[in-house]
Parts: structure tokens; sequence; C-alpha cells
């Protein structure tokens, strides 16, 4: 259970340890198509960050496809955009292993134990936004808190904690959510000297940031969260 106390000793952490007035997000926050939303989100999950930007590029290289948008304030047009649909015409041709050895040359999978390829889950998360009628950025609101959309992904292997599905936000445009992963986890740690729960994290961050925002106005949750991941990642 989180107190008020701690979302202040949160905040005050992030005022002594990170450059909150100049914070802002990476260039993967402005991916020219929603897929590759999909792949970063998936194939970022407990594991070193490049490995993950890799397997984006090595897509966009092979397919011709361009990675990151030129206009950082606003969404491309969906012609300029790589649909989900092509997405999954993609899979069609090429099937899950393919995709994971000729193209993302990555066979990560989703978790140790009983887990599945990361490529056969890029792939179900995919179907699932397709179902729901999810093919491009412009799409997204109708799909971001939904609980049906939710549920089903969070039915697929590896995707039950809902990081990788508020990542998917994140990337997505989405300003309201974290990724309370194990970057979020220390962070909070070296703050409070205890652990939290994934749910407790989302909630002490956001409660952090309330405070926060008074005095950078500017600072969204979502960067704040980025401010956090660098930061951990430097150490």
């Amino acid at each position: 259970m989180i107190t008020n106390q701690d979302s202040h000793t949160i905040a005050q952490f992030c005022k002594s340890q990170l450059s909150l007035a100049t914070a802002q997000l990476s260039d993967e926050y402005y991916y020219q198509s929603l897929p590759l939303c999909v792949i970063d989100a998936v194939f970022s999950i407990g594991v070193n960050y490049t490995s993950t930007r890799n397997v984006v590029i090595r897509f966009c290289e092979r397919f011709g496809i361009d990675r990151i948008s030129k206009n950082r304030n606003s969404r491309p047009d969906i012609t300029e955009q790589l649909s989900i649909q092509e997405f999954l015409d993609i899979y069609q041709e090429y099937g899950v292993s393919r995709m994971a050895e000729e193209i993302y040359c990555n066979r990560q999978r989703t978790s140790t134990r009983n887990g599945i390829l990361k490529s056969e889950a890029v792939l179900k998360f995919s179907q699932v936004l397709e179902s729901h009628h999810c093919n491009y950025f412009q799409d997204v609101s109708a799909v971001i808190g939904k609980q049906s959309f939710e549920d089903q992904i969070q039915q697929i292997p590896g995707q039950r904690s809902g990081i990788a599905l508020k990542y998917f936000y994140m990337l997505a445009g989405s300003d309201n959510y974290i990724k309370p992963d194990r970057m979020i986890a220390r962070f909070i740690y070296s703050a409070l000297n205890r652990k939290l729960n994934v749910e407790e994290s989302h909630a002490v961050i956001l409660e952090a940031h309330k405070i926060l925002v008074q005095e950078y106005p500017f600072l969204t949750l979502r960067v704040l969260d980025h401010a956090i991941w660098n930061y951990q990642r430097a150490k």
C-alpha cells in the first residue's frame, strides 16, 4: 500500500536526480507506423533495449519502411503508415518462425517458462488490434483503456502483467501511462527502500507526477517515465 508521503518522497527524489526541466522523449516515441510500436513493446520486455531497437531497425530495413516520423508535432497521415492489416499480410507470407529468424533475427521468448516466441506474441497482439479495427495511429484512441481489448491482450502468453500493453499505449502517443518495469522498480526502491508491485508502482509515479507538474507544467507522465528510464540505464 502506498501513502501520500511515498508520493512526495518519489517526487523529491525525481527533482534531486533527474533533469526535469529539459527532459524529452527519444526517437522511439515518434514511430512512423503503429506495427513498430507493437514490435518495440513486445520485444522490450526483460532485455537490454539495444536488442529491441535493432529488431525494429531490421524490420524497417528489410521492407523499406521509414522508422521515425519526420514530424514530431503530429502523427503521419494514414497514407504514409504501414497498417496493422498490411503487417499481418507480411506475417501471412513469412510465418512466425521466419519472421523471428530472417526478419527480426531474434528468437527471444516472452518468458523462460512456457513462453512463446516474441515474434508470435507480436502477431497475436496485432491480430487483437485488427479485430478492434485499429490499423493506424489515428485509431488508437478507440482501444486505449478499453476493457475487452486489454483482456484479450493480457491473455497472450507473457502479457499478463500489462507492462507491454502500457508501453504500447505510450509509444502510440498516450501521455497517461508509464511502463512499470524493472527500471521503474529500481528507481522506486532507491527512493523508498522497499519494493512495490506493478499496480503500486504505476500509482505512486502517477501521484508523484501530479506533485511535480505544479513546478514543471510541461512535464508529461510519459516524459517523466522516460527520464527515469534514462537515469536508470546510465547507472
